[in-house]
This record gives structure tokens, sequence and C-alpha cells, in this order.
């Protein structure tokens, strides 16, 4: 006798179960093989009670569904809509795809003479720091010089493009919930669901949609797990905008526009910053997981120290992203901390 009976049989409804509880019509569990091979029925105590799970119900009427329907039925239902829901995506991300291959292109096309220098000449414009521009020079030569070269350009490739495209959809959605209350209450849980998922997840139905030699599947994965600061911030900061400069904009006649160009985003740039600087954190984070759907860079070499139990392959490719993470945000610093003084002047 199942532990549950008592409520299909208190509802009426062990007609539509199927019969009587001792029939399951499925696996016999070890409790009732031990009763049938002793002639009795084992006494469950109160205390080894089942939570009464899908399978805890199905044992007590062989009707009512097992959680591996539900998990069935979700595969089903997304397999259903895949072919409708990658009309739709497909051409809406390609240009992601044609983006990531073009950097990736760039970037290992052109000469480490041209590159390394090119990069020191970024981050003392940005900075105006020689100590910078140093560690920049130290950091990529080290990098050169055991062999990473290529692997780290391809992992700046993939954080260049999708940091530019979570800035790029980021700043408009923050904008938007700083200026709607309903747009805020409505993305704020979207928000929180891609900010507590883990990375994993993101990879899941992505793979039944694209190819894995589509770059644009570990792009969306790496957009979607690291835009989520840049929205928030952006939002706090305009947020943050003190009223009365705000009323002495309009006391000025300054339209919406004016005033968000003019008076809010500047305003709001050391939050915004703070919250690039985030995301291109969070992107270099997951460019290691996407690793597994075919993303290349220095995570396929960390992925590679994990398969064949290589700990110096390991070890040095992590190192690696340790010093790319230090360089970017250092420089991603370093452009805040000039805009605070410009801002204090």
């Amino acid at each position: 006798m199942a532990t549950y009976d008592f409520i299909f049989d208190g509802l009426g409804l062990r007609n539509w179960c199927g019969g009587s509880g001792d029939d399951s019509g499925g696996m016999t569990s070890m409790a009732q093989l031990l009763a049938q091979t002793s002639g009795s029925d084992v006494v469950v105590s109160p205390w080894e009670t089942p939570f009464p799970s899908m399978d805890a119900m199905h044992e007590a009427c062989t009707s009512f569904p097992q959680s591996r329907a539900l998990t069935s039925g979700l595969e089903e239902g997304f397999l259903s809509i895949k072919n409708g829901l990658k009309v739709v995506v497909d051409p809406l991300t390609q240009p992601l795809s044609w983006a990531l291959n073009e950097a990736l292109w760039v970037m290992q096309v052109v000469p480490w003479f041209i590159m390394i220098p090119l990069l020191m000449l970024i981050s003392y414009v940005v900075s105006r720091e020689w100590k910078l521009v140093g560690l920049v020079a130290i950091c990529f030569g080290f990098l050169g010089f055991v062999d990473y070269y290529s692997y780290t350009m391809q992992t700046l490739a993939i954080i260049f493009v999708c940091a530019l495209t979570c800035v790029a959809l980021g700043v408009p959605i923050g904008i938007a919930m700083a200026r709607s209350d309903r747009v805020q209450r409505i993305m704020i849980p979207i928000l929180d669901m891609l900010q507590t998922l883990p990375p994993f997840v993101y990879l899941i139905p992505l793979i039944f949609l694209f190819s894995v030699t589509e770059p644009k599947l570990y792009g969306i994965a790496i957009i979607l797990y690291a835009i989520v600061p840049v929205v928030r911030l952006t939002d706090l900061g305009i947020r943050l905008v003190d009223p009365d400069v705000i009323e002495a904009a309009d006391a000025f006649g300054m339209t919406k526009r004016q005033k968000l160009l003019n008076v809010q985003i500047p305003l709001a740039l050391p939050n915004i910053m703070a919250g690039v600087n985030q995301t291109i954190m969070m992107s270099l984070a997951m460019v290691v997981i996407a690793s597994l759907v075919s993303a290349p860079g220095l995570g396929v070499l960390v992925l590679r120290g994990i398969r064949s139990l290589e700990l110096g392959v390991g070890l040095l490719s992590g190192l690696g992203i340790v010093l790319l993470a230090i360089i970017l945000d250092r420089v991603t610093k370093a452009a805040l901390a000039r805009i605070n003084v410009s801002q204090s002047r």
C-alpha cells in the first residue's frame, strides 16, 4: 500500500487511478519486494514519510504523472517551437556572428609588433598613466613569451565584441527603466533571473537553437550573462541625478532629449562606467564556460587542462585570464577615475 493512497481514496478518484492502490503498475520498490517476500506489509515510520512529490503520488495512483513526464513535456514543447523561434532569432543574431568572426580575424591577422603597441596606446589615451602602459606591455609580453599570444587575442576579441554589444543594448534599456517605473517593474524580474541562473543554463536552449560552429551560440550566452550590471547601474545612475539639476534644466526649457544627453547621462556616467567595468569582468568569466561550446581563446586551454589533466596548461592559462582581467579592470577604472576628476572640476 502506497503512502498517499488515502488522498485518492478520499477524493473518490480510485477508479480514475486504474484500480486498487496496491497495483502501482510501475517499478516495484525495495519495500514492496520485501513485503511480497515476507508476506506482510512493511511498516514505514512517520519519520520516513516521503514528500508528496509527483513520483510519490504516482506510486499511489498510476494515472498521476511522474516528474519525468514534466521534464519530457518541457523538452517536447521547446522542440515544437524551435523551428519557428529560430526563424525569428537567427536573422536578428546573425550580425553578432559576423562581428565575432571579423574581430577574431583582425586580432589574429594584425602582427604582434603592431597590436601590442596599439593596445599600449589605447591604455595611455584612456588612463594617461605610464605605469598602466608598462603593465599592459609586461602582461602581453609574458603571454606572448609562453606562446599564448594568439589565444589571448582571441579572448580579447570576444570580450570586445560582447562587451560592446552589452553596452549598446544595456544602456538604452537602463535609460528606459529610469524614465518609466512600469518598464523598471517589468525588467527587474528578468534581470534577477539572468543574474541568478547558473551560467551553464544559458547554454542549454542555445545549443538546441544554433549549431556549435556558429559564434553567435557563445556570443549570446556571454551577452545574456554579462549585460545585467550595465543595465542596473545605468538605471541607478540616471535615477540618482539631483532633482534640483533636473528642475534647473526644465527652467531653461530643455526638452527630454536635451536633458538626457546634456544633463542626465553626463552626471550618470560614473555609474555607467562602473557597470561597463563589471560587464567586462563578467564577460571574461563567461568566456571560459563558453569554451565548452567551441568559443576560442584561453578558455580552450583551461578546458584542455581539465580534460587531459595537464596541470601546467591549466594553471598557466588561468594565470593568463587573471592577467587579462587585471589589465581590463585597471584600464576601465582609470577611465572612470578620469571621468570623476573631470566632473569634480
